[in-house]
């Protein structure tokens, strides 16, 4: 049986990475952790922060299903969700394959619907709870390197903010933090050129900003885009007359 005083965080792609990187500072601050990862890294480091985990990719309904099933059976409730997953098929933009589209929309669109749909009972039983996607920040500045990512990215902000809306006044909130070049990858030394910060993001400060937005300090945000990028994007949001 789980201690029922401490908040449970759900975290998919929490095996390296960023994901690694928040699942390290939820348990920190108290959390009990559910992680799931295509590889044995989510349960080592399960193991390692005293939690549970299930092997399973974002795009599967099956594994989604899995790791909420193993989560609720544990602890008997889910706080917070973060939705993190791996990077979709890259080409020239006409030279995607519709099964690589496919992919794409499975990763990154339908992974957010159907946790959603799962969890959001549970929350709404509990009387609040909150969600953060991990997508980029080339999701409203695209970029042709990256053309499956930025299409779905793109699409999962307007997901989000459609829940946000739907659901905020149950007190369930939905929001996107938008990473940059960050050192969960090997990034050309030149990249940081740049960048308005001249040096890549560490992935530390995608997990404080994660935990801050999944935290009560962050209880009047819902449906937000948050780029953590070091200014690199240039995107300026005007206020509408």
């Amino acid at each position: 049986m789980s201690d029922s005083t401490k908040p449970v965080a759900l975290i998919t792609g929490g095996g390296r990475g960023m994901g690694e990187a928040i699942a390290r500072e939820l348990a920190a601050q108290g959390y009990l952790l559910a992680l799931m990862s295509p590889s044995e890294s989510c349960e080592k480091l399960a193991f390692e922060l005293g939690g549970i985990a299930s092997r399973g990719v974002a795009e599967k309904a099956e594994d989604i299903q899995a790791i909420f099933d193993l989560t609720m059976k544990t602890y008997g409730r889910i706080d917070a969700v973060v939705n993190h997953t791996g990077h979709p098929p890259k080409g020239d933009l006409l030279d995607i394959t519709d099964e690589m589209w496919t992919l794409g929309s499975d990763m990154m669109i339908l992974s957010l619907v159907r946790m959603a749909r799962l969890v959001t009972p549970v929350m709404l039983k509990q009387g609040k709870g909150a969600f953060v996607n991990i997508t980029t920040f080339a999701a409203y500045e695209p970029s042709l390197i990256f053309p499956v990512s930025c299409t779905y990215r793109a699409a999962a902000g307007a997901f989000t903010k459609l829940y946000s809306d739907r659901y905020a006044a149950d007190n369930i909130r939905m929001n996107c933090i938008l990473p940059g070049y960050i050192d969960s990858l090997n990034h050309k030394p030149e990249t940081a050129d740049k960048i308005p910060m001249k040096r890549i993001g560490h992935m530390e400060e995608i997990a404080k900003t994660a935990a801050f937005l999944l935290s009560d300090g962050a209880g009047y945000i819902t449906g937000q885009n948050i780029r953590v990028d070091g200014g690199v994007t240039r995107h300026v949001e005007g206020s509408k007359k």
